[in-house]
């Protein structure tokens, strides 16, 4: 993300879990982006007990999930509808990658930062909000289709 074309200043902060620890020099949290790898349960369950530290509002269009290892689905011990119902009990976006592939690691590094550019703001006439939306309705399924 760091090495993609942005007009303000990009800062990325990685936490294996939340809560993170008290620092008033901490930026402004724009986006929040829970990464989890489709081969590792600790995974799914770091996730699972980091969101309960997110304040609610944050899920008005602030919040995303990442899931990884995608590609390889013989080897993934976190199935796939899982992460789906996850991203849907909190309303919120899914993005699937295998971040081991060199384009769609890329892909999805222009992806966030533009993600991020609407959240902080920096996207004149579009909101966190109006991201929420259009990102739920072009990708995530309904849990009826489950």
């Amino acid at each position: 993300m760091l090495k993609e074309d942005c007009a303000s200043e990009l800062k990325v902060h990685l936490a294996k879990s939340l809560p993170l620890p008290s620092n008033v020099n901490r930026p402004r949290i724009d986006l929040i982006v829970f990464v989890v790898n489709l081969h590792s349960q600790h995974s799914l369950r770091n996730v699972e007990e980091s969101l309960h530290h997110v304040d609610a509002s944050f899920f008005l269009g602030k919040v995303s999930f990442l899931a990884t290892g995608a590609g390889q689905e013989s080897h993934c011990s976190v199935h796939r509808n899982t992460v789906v119902k996850l991203a849907h009990t909190y309303r919120s976006p899914l993005l699937f990658c295998d971040l081991e592939v060199e384009g769609f690691r890329t892909t999805m590094a222009q992806r966030l930062v533009r993600m991020l550019q609407i959240c902080a703001g920096h996207v004149p006439g579009v909101s966190a909000l109006n991201l929420l939306s259009l990102l739920r309705s072009t990708e995530n399924p309904s849990l009826e289709d489950l």
